[in-house]
């Protein structure tokens, strides 16, 4: 294991690339993704006032399991489809709807 000199955090040898601050070893800097999915919105903590992440669409389905190990029933309920934001400092999770 090795540290990352940016955040501190432990490192497995095989990674060049720190996982929580996305500190490379091999360039000595902070590298920055820009064709991370943001999901279209810059949004606050309102507790903690830093912005949230963009954790991705999640699609949540009323009901017990769907398809053929559920009720035939259950077909016609209803889907729901949200953008999850989560504070990275005090852990509290957002829901929205989505961007259209």
């Amino acid at each position: 294991m090795k540290q990352c000199p940016n955040c501190h955090e432990d490192i497995e040898d095989g990674f060049e690339i720190c996982w929580k601050c996305n500190y490379s070893m091999t360039e000595n800097q902070v590298l920055y993704f820009s064709d991370i999915d943001d999901g279209g919105r810059k949004l606050d903590c309102l507790r903690c006032g830093i912005p949230l992440k963009y954790s991705g669409n999640f699609k949540f389905h009323e009901g017990t399991n769907p398809g053929i190990f559920g009720n035939l029933f259950e077909i016609f309920m209803n889907r729901e489809s949200f953008d999850l934001y989560i504070c990275p400092k005090c852990g509290k999770v957002e829901f929205y709807t989505p961007l259209t």
